[in-house]
């Protein structure tokens, strides 16, 4: 039996039919397809969508804010479903390629659907081509290729029965998972072929939990129980996996401090006995002292990026040894660790079982509680500055967590607000914090945010996002509108890039180029520029109000909660009050050579800061 299908017909025939299931629990893989119609797609897929509702169309209005939404949906899925994004030729597809790079650096499943050129060649070049004198067989779809995991180009109506499974077998695989694309030539989108019916059978591609070697696993267990001081550090994989609760098991049961990755915040609730919060670059103090003096690093989900290890300078015990729990053998190989590869929740509640009985020192459980006890108060401090107008990016995350219910959702990506977040935001459920910082892409936040409400309709979503991020990309406040999505996106302004700013001046120079003002004397030194967001808000759709101080905040987010649509609260934060860094480094070059002063002497502290890195 066959049927005779367009291949783009033959596409959304096939995708709308595919689910996963793990744990027993089934779900559609692909809830929908975002997209922006052109010349390369709309005669193809377009007319495909338009003819099959069974794949449900979302009009978005940037191509690379739409990538954005498909992996914010899919993180908030725990990678188990996720959007498709079609677009035409030439900028449409090129657009789509900064969304490529981050889901792929952040390991989450999305399927891009790219116009291409025609592949009969008779009428090249056509509109948007990119031609090349050495081959005819190229395009700018090409420049997916280093950003995605499986990337192909379907030049004939019946490869799609051999590349859709391969898309699948990737996007569904944790191990691998990330950016796939399939290239479409616009006149082969159009061509009918006859395909098998059993192409577009149900099918349900199992989410495996595989367990790591037996061998491997009793010699972590061997390393665990000889540790005096082991501490265990939580990445995103934790969560994808549905870990939390063996890891809380586990960590109750041995008393090992648990630290977190900015993927992997949320691991545990804030308030758990062993949860120490941040680690790294972005990390609390207790938690750095920690990993500096840790013998035993048992790393669970993580790819150890610089911001964890410092820039590798964090973990400084002559003899400490890495085990690493990931379901990716090139993590769990990283930091020359004794490799668990496995599942994560599988994994951990077996090396819970093989550590029975064992259990931290009381002097190292003591220096863990009294570590956690300062950060708390900490914390209460920063929340709580009073500094007056305008109020301090930490006061404003304290009124937000306030507010905020137990599984709502918190969205950030970009700036100095993540650093702050990481060390700073109390979380009580596993998906209730949302960070994109694998790729930290400037204008993920409200797209983003989307993508979360998608997935998880039940829950609040609130949006933090910085002056810079919003005017790279707030257009996404109209499809929120147009899709009846509601959002609460607090919009931190501060006149300019405060992160870069701290920064530029942290590496000795001035700040040149991170705050907005006029261009006098040749300088970009004028007035500040004046930005309504407000009134910004407001013209894409939502509604917008200007708090003027803490209570105001306060006061804006709880009528927030209560309105059906967007709302957008505008409040102007101190560019200069900055929540410190604790018992940590990051590796930002200085110049060798300067005649700034300022600019010599950050070079000196940099080369003695570069004497603690550690190769393993």
């Amino acid at each position: 039996m066959t049927r005779r299908l367009t291949m783009a017909q033959a596409i959304i025939a096939f995708l709308k039919n595919q689910y996963s299931e793990r744990d027993g629990k089934e779900q559609r893989f692909f809830e929908g397809c975002l997209g922006i119609f052109g010349h390369g797609n709309v005669a193809g897929i377009g007319q495909a969508l338009e003819q099959d509702p069974g794949l449900r169309y979302y009009l978005v209005r940037n191509e690379q804010a739409m990538v954005h939404t498909a992996s914010a949906f899919a993180k908030t899925s725990n990678r188990l479903r996720t959007l498709v994004c079609t677009t035409s030729i030439g900028p449409g597809a090129t657009n789509m390629v900064t969304g490529a790079a981050l889901a792929t650096i952040n390991r989450l499943p999305v399927l891009l659907l790219p116009g291409d050129i025609f592949a009969r060649r008779d009428v090249a070049p056509v509109l948007q081509q990119l031609e090349s004198p050495g081959s005819q067989d190229i395009s700018v779809n090409d420049c997916f290729k280093p950003v995605s995991r499986y990337w192909d180009r379907i030049q004939r109506p019946e490869q799609i029965l051999t590349a859709l499974p391969a898309a699948l077998r990737v996007l569904t695989s944790p191990a691998e998972t990330g950016a796939v694309v399939l290239a479409l030539p616009q006149d082969v989108q159009a061509e009918a072929f006859d395909y098998p019916e059993n192409f577009f059978r149900k099918r349900t591609w199992a989410i495996a939990r595989p367990r790591c070697d037996s061998k491997l696993l009793a010699a972590a267990a061997e390393w665990i129980q000889s540790a005096h001081r082991p501490l265990l550090v939580a990445g995103g994989g934790v969560i994808y996996s549905e870990a939390s609760a063996a890891l809380a098991d586990f960590a109750a049961q041995t008393g090992i401090p648990v630290v977190e990755t900015q993927a992997g915040k949320g691991s545990l609730r804030y308030d758990h006995p062993q949860a120490l919060g941040a680690m790294g670059v972005t990390g609390t103090p207790g938690a750095n002292k920690l990993a500096r003096e840790a013998d035993q690093i048992i790393g669970v989900g993580t790819r150890y990026s610089d911001f964890t290890t410092a820039s590798q300078s964090a973990f400084q015990d002559p003899s400490v040894r890495f085990v690493n729990i990931n379901v990716s053998e090139f993590d769990a190989g990283k930091q020359a660790a004794l490799p668990l590869v496995g599942d994560a929740r599988v994994t951990l509640e077996e090396l819970g079982k093989a550590v029975a009985g064992f259990r931290v020192q009381p002097s190292y459980a003591a220096q863990l509680e009294s570590y956690r006890a300062a950060w708390e108060k900490e914390v209460d401090r920063i929340y709580n500055l009073n500094i007056g107008v305008p109020v301090s990016q930490g006061e404003v995350i304290g009124v937000v967590n306030e507010v905020s219910g137990e599984r709502d959702v918190l969205v950030c990506a970009a700036g100095s607000l993540p650093g702050d977040l990481h060390k700073l935001w109390r979380t009580r459920d596993p998906n209730g914090y949302h960070m994109e910082y694998g790729y930290s892409c400037m204008g993920y936040e409200i797209s983003g945010g989307m993508g979360v409400k998608m997935a998880a309709p039940d829950r609040e979503v609130y949006i933090m996002v910085g002056d810079g991020s919003y005017l790279m990309m707030a257009q996404e406040i109209v499809t929120a509108a147009q899709e009846g999505y509601k959002l609460i996106i607090v919009v931190l302004d501060n006149h300019g890039f405060s992160s870069i700013g701290g920064l530029s001046r942290a590496c000795g120079n001035r700040g040149m180029g991170t705050e907005y003002r006029y261009r006098r004397n040749g300088k970009l030194e004028g007035d500040r520029v004046p930005v309504d967001f407000v009134a910004n808000a407001q013209s894409l759709g939502a509604h917008a109000v200007r708090a003027e101080s803490r209570e105001g905040l306060r006061k804006a987010l709880r009528e927030a909660r209560q309105r059906p649509e967007t709302s957008v609260i505008v409040i102007e934060t101190s560019y200069d009050q900055r929540v410190p860094g604790y018992e940590s480094w990051w590796d930002v070059p200085i110049a060798e050579v300067s005649e700034v002063e300022s600019v010599r002497a950050a070079r000196a502290k940099y080369a003695k800061a570069r004497e603690k890195q550690r190769v393993f």
